[in-house]
């Protein structure tokens, strides 16, 4: 029975997967910070597939010293891990700074997913075939002007119209951690894969005003299924065509391969981001032997080829 950790699987695209990769056999891990959610989300599981076996980790994806201590925890009672799906996301409408001083939407979307796969790379690595597929968004497009390393700690505040680009920003860097990944386990059983989701109709935005009422008429009118950007959460997490495929960017268009924009297509400038990422997290840090500095590029996946449907 494989074991997938998964984050954000109290709802949206999330929570869907959860319920497939269950009846497909799964192990589930979940994060969670709500932990009313939480039982709602393993209430769904077991309706669909009363044998699946579900734990719960409560975590702060905000506070990066309870994402170490919940990676710690999954670590210590799973060994092995066959799949880490970073999903966890936050779009908010302005700016809020978490108790370590972190601006949140950087902090839950960019740095809580770096940190917690750090963290549990002991047990993907030691796992033939394991995957880390992180959700990414096209929304990386849009990200304004890239400052790094002065974006990882940016408490400015923003507008709801200038949040978009706030969004944008930690999304691009998703896809930067996701490449890099890529390459530092090159020399390991550990793929890495990323991917945009697409529009889906999620709570994602549900600090807008009006929200609530825009996602009742989207899913009258069947615009935005989230169970597309679900599906292929599940597909780089299970599907054969993806064993030992790593290094991607993935559209739920066909599964095709997206270039990301620069500088996300910059060996270099990915390598600079992680040590970064790595000098401003290392309080929280364990050491591991799983990602070396400096790995040529994996020769097994080169940009551009990868499985399409």
């Amino acid at each position: 029975m494989p074991t997938v950790v998964i984050t954000g699987a109290t709802s949206g695209l999330g929570r869907i997967a959860a319920v497939e990769l269950a009846r497909r056999g799964a192990r589930l891990v979940l994060t969670a910070r709500n932990p009313s959610r939480a039982r709602d989300t393993v209430a769904e599981v077991r309706a669909t597939t009363p044998t699946a076996r579900v734990e719960v980790i409560p975590v702060d994806l905000s506070a990066m010293g309870d994402v170490a201590r919940a990676g710690a925890a999954i670590t210590a009672a799973h060994p092995s891990i066959d799949a880490l799906v970073n999903n966890a996301g936050l779009h908010a409408f302005r700016q809020r700074v978490t108790d370590d001083g972190l601006p949140e939407m950087m902090a839950v979307n960019y740095l809580a997913p770096w940190l917690l796969t750090h963290t549990l790379l002991p047990s993907l690595t030691r796992t033939p075939g394991s995957r880390v597929i992180s959700v990414a968004s096209e929304a990386s497009r849009r990200h304004g002007t890239l400052t790094l390393p002065h974006d990882l700690t940016d408490t400015t505040p923003f507008t709801a119209r200038e949040s978009s680009l706030v969004y944008g920003r930690s999304k691009l860097l998703d896809i930067m951690f996701s490449l890099e990944l890529a390459r530092r386990l090159s020399d390991t059983p550990t793929s890495a894969n990323c991917l945009d989701p697409g529009f889906n109709v999620t709570g994602l935005g549900r600090e807008l005003r009006g929200a609530a009422a825009l996602e009742r008429t989207l899913r009258a009118l069947r615009i935005g299924d989230p169970r597309r950007g679900a599906g292929l959460i599940v597909r780089l997490a299970t599907d054969p065509a993806f064993a030992g495929v790593s290094g991607g960017y993935y559209t739920v268009r066909r599964a095709r391969a997206l270039t990301p924009v620069a500088p996300a297509d910059d060996q270099d400038a990915r390598a600079r981001l992680w040590d970064q990422t790595e000098e401003l997290l290392r309080p929280h840090l364990r050491p591991t032997t799983a990602t070396p500095a400096n790995q040529p590029p994996p020769a097994r996946t080169p940009p551009g080829r990868r499985p399409s449907a």
